[in-house]
């Protein structure tokens, strides 16, 4: 056998994550040809048949799968001897992406982390709301916040905080009702809700769960459009108390006889996790969610920002 090359590796590494080759080439940079090439290459260089290909895409052999647990290993040790060799680990300058949830990115984290960017200068931060899961292991992102705890053993991960979910309908569709005064008084309204074959974690809100007999009168995958249908009037949805509670024309309906308490979870591969710019990042998210558990849980009307006292002692 010949001896491997990384650069190949590394394509058979983006193809295994993708499970295509034009689409581990154009994250790389390069054409689907020559990465079909490389990967011809190596399979020639191993001696075995690394991927089945079909209409599907590329699905790993039984060769493939023991080929991934090498060069995953080995892609980890190259990330820590580059981070120890070139500064990464103790610099805090570079990129950092962090994946989230579509609502929580977009409403609530984005205007702290301009704050964080604002004291580091150097640290550039990607923000990839996603109406799905974030894929670590893909090489998604650096870290990710997510609804489900992951449990991969070479992942760190840490409870980030709770967060409180009540239904919400805008003013001028009450108006259109009688009193709501019990839980049963929700049955027949027209509810907002999620597609429901097209769930991403079995930790999104379910409304049967909720109100067992209401029926959606509109349903989508994304929990924006779930917000923008309830304020302009479609109906009533179960939304997040940080979404809603600046919000004048929508109005919390029933939230003490009606809601539901969700998780989020804080998580990053080791390797990365251990970096200076992903390190700070981390500890700021951790501080964020801290100082504002009760804006959160519905308990405080305005969310909190991190002072400079808080940032100098987090820096300390």
């Amino acid at each position: 056998m010949t001896p491997f090359n990384w650069d190949d590796l590394r394509v058979f590494l983006a193809i295994a994550r993708h499970q295509s080759a034009f689409d581990a080439a154009a994250e790389m940079g390069m054409n689907q040809s020559t990465a079909s090439r490389r990967l011809q290459r190596l399979e020639q260089s191993i001696g075995s048949k690394l991927f089945e290909r079909n209409s599907r895409g590329h699905r790993l052999t039984n060769a493939g799968h023991r080929l991934l647990e090498h060069v995953e290993k080995l892609e980890a040790t190259i990330y820590s001897m580059e981070s120890s060799s070139f500064g990464d680990s103790v610099a805090l300058s570079g990129d950092v992406r962090i994946g989230t949830t579509e609502a929580f990115g977009s409403f609530f984290l984005a205007p702290h982390l301009a704050r964080f960017c604002q004291r580091h200068h150097s640290i550039h931060v990607d923000l990839l709301p996603m109406p799905r899961n974030i894929n670590l292991s893909k090489r998604e992102a650096d870290m990710s916040v997510t609804l489900e705890r992951p449990i991969a053993d070479h992942f760190v991960v840490v409870k980030l905080l709770e967060y409180r979910l009540v239904p919400y309908a805008s003013r001028s569709y009450l108006q259109s009702l009688p009193p709501l005064r019990h839980r049963d008084d929700l049955t027949h309204l027209r509810w907002v809700d999620y597609v429901d074959d097209m769930v991403f974690t079995d930790q999104q809100l379910n409304l049967k769960s909720v109100v067992p007999d209401a029926q959606p009168y509109f349903c989508s995958t994304s929990l924006n459009a779930q917000f923008s249908a309830v304020r302009a009037g479609m109906g009533i949805g179960i939304l997040p108390y940080f979404l809603c509670q600046n919000v004048p024309d929508l109005v919390p309906v029933l939230p003490e006889q009606v809601g539901i308490t969700r998780t989020y979870w804080l998580a990053a591969p080791s390797e990365r996790r251990e970096l200076a710019r992903v390190r700070a990042l981390w500890d700021y998210l951790r501080l964020v969610a801290s100082i504002n558990a009760d804006f959160l849980m519905g308990r405080s009307p305005t969310p909190v920002q991190v002072t400079h006292a808080s940032f100098d002692q987090l820096l300390s």
